[in-house]
């Protein structure tokens, strides 16, 4: 069986650190004005600022939540965790996505009671409020594009509770001159109903994209059959079967599978150009090939393979 494990540790090492640091600045600033937005939501009686702050409390959560989970996948691999704890980061991004999908529901619910009964709203305070926490969710949206928000699925989780905030920011304040200069007091709930709706979306997103890799499914940018037609274009190799391909964490897909060889052929010679195929044609830097002759076959039990 042949092995072929390389990674490039000072490129995934910049982009760790930079995330971290995005994220948690993200974090303190998020965090310190959904306080603020939570006390005007209830001072106001808006549930357009209310909403939005209960998604900036998810915002916080995520955020908090990402930043931990890359300061775990840091953590070195041991007997019983041998890929370490990157896939840590997986999981705290399905916990932003279903985060996200609850919320939504629960502002759907809010709106439809506040549609039938509108209350009285504050429109100038919730318009102060509003406008406030749209720069602030622009800065934190600034900060998070220095990270690597289009491969690093965290970081795009967090990237895509900021956005919805954002936009629950605009939401609230149209709603607030909709209801200063027209009286428009249904404004509010379905200003919140459109954000909901947003959120709905990026929830789903991310927690379908998250679900697929802790399923092991094969990354969206890589396709199997180029996969194996390339290697079986290797003229030593004479069949291959058993081929995975998975993603650990953003950014470090892996790959294993059986390589068929005539007899009398050199295995090293083949493993070097299958792991060259792999890293230049596909990006796949991880990889495990057991080596099998065409005469013996698989070596697995009841002579069959996985």
């Amino acid at each position: 069986m042949g092995h072929n494990h390389s990674h490039s540790h000072s490129h995934g090492h910049h982009h760790a650190t930079t995330n971290k640091k995005v994220l948690l600045w993200a974090f303190l600033l998020i965090a310190s004005f959904m306080v603020v937005e939570f006390i005007g939501g209830i001072l106001t009686n808006s549930l357009a600022l209310l909403s939005d702050a209960g998604h900036m409390l998810s915002d916080a959560a995520a955020l908090g939540l990402s930043f931990l989970a890359i300061k775990m996948s840091e953590r070195k691999s041991t007997s019983s965790n041998t890929f370490g704890y990157k896939r840590f980061e997986i999981i705290a991004a399905a916990i932003n996505g279903i985060t996200l999908l609850v919320i939504s529901l629960y502002i759907f619910y809010e709106a439809y009671h506040r549609i039938l009964n509108p209350p009285e709203v504050q429109s100038l305070g919730m318009l102060a409020i509003a406008t406030i926490g749209l720069i602030v969710n622009i800065v934190a949206a600034f900060i998070l594009m220095k990270g690597d928000k289009d491969d690093n699925l965290n970081v795009k989780s967090a990237f895509l509770h900021v956005l919805g905030d954002l936009l629950g920011s605009i939401g609230a304040i149209v709603a607030g001159l909709l209801m200063y200069f027209f009286n428009l007091g249904i404004a509010d709930p379905i200003a919140s109903i459109i954000v909901a709706i947003l959120i709905l979306i990026s929830g789903w997103r991310v927690t379908k994209e998250s679900f697929h890799i802790l399923m092991e499914g094969a990354p969206d940018d890589v396709n199997t059959a180029h996969i194996k037609e390339s290697l079986l274009n290797i003229p030593e190799v004479a069949s291959i079967h058993d081929l995975h391909v998975w993603t650990i964490t953003s950014g470090f897909p892996s790959l294993s599978c059986h390589l068929v060889l005539n007899d009398d052929e050199s295995h090293d010679k083949v493993l070097h150009k299958a792991k060259s195929i792999l890293h230049d044609e596909f990006g796949i830097e991880h990889s495990t090939f057991q080596i099998e002759g065409r005469s013996s076959g698989c070596p697995g039990h009841q002579d069959s393979c996985n």
